[in-house]
């Protein structure tokens, strides 16, 4: 038989599998095994190339529909800025209380579980400057900072596959350096976010928190005269420990959750449920795998040497000035009372203490209220980027 007719009589089944109500598997993945008896080979040329045209077409279709979406660098940038901080403010009051929980100085502590916290922040300093407090900082910090990471995230993800990385490493690395890139804003901003929540209000009765601002631009002067400008990163190098990790897990498992959802779908618009659900599932599981590092980063930041009898009450003032509260989100992750001290600087090192003194379950402290957390962040975050991406498209075509 000639290798023509055999191609065709080969393209010709998948097609007529297809229209017979093959599998959705067989219509994305491949084609069914060719019949024995096609006859195919007894068609004319024309017919054969007009087989075979169509089948290409077919291929062709389902290889757009797997392959991974290419916005433009502007429209990405801008959905993602938008999207990212406005899934940031959603869950700023949850943060305001895991910074509450996790910087609260006076023992016994004064925030205790979620709802109690809650209420009493809300009850005692309303939302504006207690439950929200901080949210310009954040606000200012979050959406440059997702900016810069989507910008980064798509020329990475593109040069990468492009030069023939495989899809998943590409996604991986991208996520990473996309992160990286965006930790130059989002670190600073981070530090004024969380001071100004911890301490609420201006001259807060209800709370001693150690600091008293009277706004974001005090703040921000305040820290660089007393403590320098590098105060404003304080906490950089384990932040990136675990954020850089959290992120290229988060993408790279949204990518591949899309791209299931399109197969599924047989189209690129895989709808509302599915963008909400990808989304959500990516971030709540990379929450959960790199829970050991934000509980490691946690105890760095918040542990507190005592003084001794021979330290001066100057120094005590100063180093409560200076404690190691958490500065980035997400993280809901909170020290339990009596928690040995970990003496180190060193993630490795950290990560090493709890393991021998607390086993697994010490790593995963606080998984759940992390994995919640991430789940409904990054759910957020990714629908709005996706939906924002829909009316860019629309509002700003781009020719093809």
């Amino acid at each position: 038989m000639p290798l023509a007719s055999q191609l065709s009589n080969f393209f010709f089944a998948g097609s007529s599998a297809s229209a017979g109500g093959s599998s959705s598997d067989d219509q994305v993945v491949g084609f069914a095994e060719p019949p024995r008896n096609a006859g195919l080979h007894t068609k004319e040329p024309s017919d054969r190339s007009s087989v075979i045209a169509t089948a290409s077409r077919h291929t062709m279709k389902n290889e757009d529909v797997e392959a991974e979406g290419r916005p433009p660098y502007l429209h990405a940038m801008i959905a993602g800025g938008i999207g990212g901080s406005t899934g940031d403010l959603l869950m700023h009051s949850l943060d305001t209380v895991k910074t509450r929980q996790q910087g609260d100085p006076n023992i016994p502590s004064k925030y205790t579980s979620l709802g109690q916290s809650y209420y009493t922040i809300w009850r005692q300093e309303g939302v504006r400057r207690g439950l929200y407090g901080g949210w310009i900082p954040a606000l200012g910090g979050s959406f440059p900072g997702t900016v810069m990471f989507f910008g980064t995230y798509e020329w990475s993800k593109r040069f990468l596959i492009d030069h023939g990385l495989q899809h998943h490493l590409a996604y991986l690395s991208a996520g990473f350096l996309g992160d990286l890139a965006a930790s130059v804003v989002y670190v600073p901003s981070e530090v004024l976010k969380t001071r100004l929540q911890l301490q609420g209000r201006y001259n807060n009765p209800h709370f001693r928190s150690g600091y008293n601002y009277r706004g974001t631009v005090d703040a921000a002067r305040t820290i660089v005269r007393t403590e320098g400008a590098s105060a404003l990163f304080y906490g950089y190098k384990a932040t990136l420990y675990r954020d850089l990790p959290f992120s290229a897990l988060q993408f790279m498992f949204w990518e591949q959750f899309n791209a299931w959802a399109r197969v599924y779908k047989q189209s690129r618009d895989i709808g509302v449920p599915l963008e909400l659900l990808t989304g959500a599932a990516a971030g709540g599981l990379a929450g959960v795998i790199t829970c050991p590092l934000d509980v490691v980063k946690t105890r760095l930041q918040t542990q507190v040497n005592p003084p001794s009898d021979q330290v001066s009450n100057l120094k005590e003032v100063a180093a409560s000035q200076k404690r190691h509260i958490s500065t980035s989100s997400p993280s809901t992750h909170r020290p339990q009372p009596g928690a040995i001290a970990l003496e180190t600087s060193s993630v490795i090192t950290g990560l090493k203490v709890i393991y021998r003194t607390e086993g697994l379950a010490g790593w995963f402290r606080g998984v759940g209220p992390r994995g919640v957390w991430t789940f409904i962040q990054s759910g957020c975050m990714l629908f709005l980027y996706q939906r924002l991406l829909h009316q860019l498209e629309k509002i700003m075509p781009v020719e093809k």
